[in-house]
């Protein structure tokens, strides 16, 4: 089942046109790749959430969340999580992997933000599989994710650190993700579970880059604060940031 959100009102033409392209993709999985290219024209490039995300870089934008549902589509279409375990199952992932894999390296920006979103709806969805057991997708999930990382975009970076980022994105990756956040001045709400994984080191890491930034006579992210807050208690006080300029 589909249970992506995209925020397209029913009976518009945007949902009109996402309802025919999902249905086609569950008949043939290669019209997917049509879909993907046209998604923006057709449903638009509105935030998801206006109010507190206008550019919708932190949670995303329409035509992200109708090509997660296009990735979704295409995962039933194939296969993925039925025969689970089996050579069906494994074989169902690969074809799944490949064909994201090419949507990404062939997609322009908001198409390979549309596939790390998908992966984000498949990771909510149950069916990567458990931590440490990876797969062909989840493999390709965090080849894809590598990449996005290493971009100038901030709604890459944005993409890459949702919950498929923050399930499977190994520790120091993933510190180093976060900290790009920062860098490039994304809310950090754009990161899935960041209580969670957050951990001394990262902690420590924030810590001295709000330290080169007072150095620098440049002002410090309110955000870090959610980030130095994990420091455990050995950590002097005076460390910790209470204020967004020294």
């Amino acid at each position: 089942m589909n249970t992506v959100t995209t925020g397209i009102p029913a009976g518009t033409p945007g949902a009109v046109w996402l309802d025919e392209a999902l249905a086609g993709v569950a008949r043939d999985p290669d019209s997917v790749t049509r879909a993907f290219a046209f998604a923006a024209r057709r449903v638009g490039r509105a935030p998801l959430r206006p109010d507190t995300d206008p550019g919708g870089v932190v949670h995303g934008t329409v035509d992200d969340a109708a090509r997660a549902a296009l990735v979704v589509a295409l995962a039933d279409a194939v296969g993925v999580g039925m025969g689970v375990g089996t050579c069906v199952g494994a074989d169902a992932d690969k074809d799944c992997a490949d064909r994201l894999l090419l949507l990404y390296r062939q997609g322009d920006g908001a198409e390979r933000r549309g596939v790390l979103r998908g992966f984000d709806a498949l990771t909510e969805r149950g069916d990567l599989g458990p931590v440490g057991e990876p797969t062909a997708l989840v493999t390709a999930g965090l080849e894809l994710a590598a990449d996005a990382l290493r971009a100038n975009d901030p709604s890459l970076v944005a993409a890459a650190v949702g919950p498929f980022g923050a399930r499977h994105l190994d520790q120091h990756t993933w510190r180093h993700a976060i900290l790009k956040l920062v860098f490039q001045g994304v809310s950090l709400t754009a990161a899935s579970d960041l209580d969670r994984r957050a951990d001394d080191e990262l902690g420590r890491m924030a810590r001295d880059f709000a330290a080169e930034r007072r150095a620098a006579g440049r002002s410090v992210p309110a955000d870090l604060d959610r980030l130095t807050n994990n420091l455990t208690n050995d950590q002097p006080t005076n460390d910790r940031l209470s204020s967004t300029k020294e």
